[in-house]
């Protein structure tokens, strides 16, 4: 079974928008290839060596991205309530490990950046803090040891 990827509207239009700019760029690498081809001997070629990989990357990079959009799951921001955290929620916690206070909100993995507060849903803090509430003390088992957050708030 494939991975269920989960994310807001606007994040499967931007991963769409990604992958039509991949698939626009088969045919420059290609001509690239078709160039460094032409310059002779291909064994000892490093412009059509790095055409080749560049090309290989890309063809991953494609196929991540039409499995990521095959495989995407819209959250209904409608649907999305306060009273447990869920995606999409912006949640307000106290590090008690560290004696902070943090907010984020949980979304899918391809929207997730740290400096900007969207945290994945598949890091080990929102996995603890799903599908608890406000008031409660969950634990993170993060790659430095378990971390404690007290839940202070729940929004949208």
């Amino acid at each position: 079974m494939a991975d269920i990827h989960y994310m807001t509207a606007d994040g499967l239009e931007k991963l769409k928008k990604e992958l039509a700019d991949a698939l626009a760029q088969r045919p420059v690498i290609s001509a690239a290839i078709a160039e460094a081809r032409e310059k002779g001997d291909l064994s000892e070629n490093a412009e059509y060596d790095a055409a080749r990989e560049a090309q290989g990357l890309l063809e991953v990079k494609i196929a991540n991205l039409k499995n990521q959009v095959a495989n995407a799951k819209v959250i209904d921001e409608s649907q999305i309530g306060t009273d447990k955290v869920s995606m999409m929620n912006k949640v307000k916690v106290e590090n008690l490990t560290m004696k902070r206070v943090m907010e984020f909100v949980i979304v899918g993995e391809t929207e997730a950046d740290f400096s900007k507060g969207r945290l994945a849903v598949t890091t080990p803090i929102a996995k603890a803090l799903l599908g608890h509430s406000k008031g409660e003390i969950v634990e993170a088992k993060v790659p430095s040891g378990v971390l404690k957050f007290k839940i202070l708030d729940i929004s949208l």
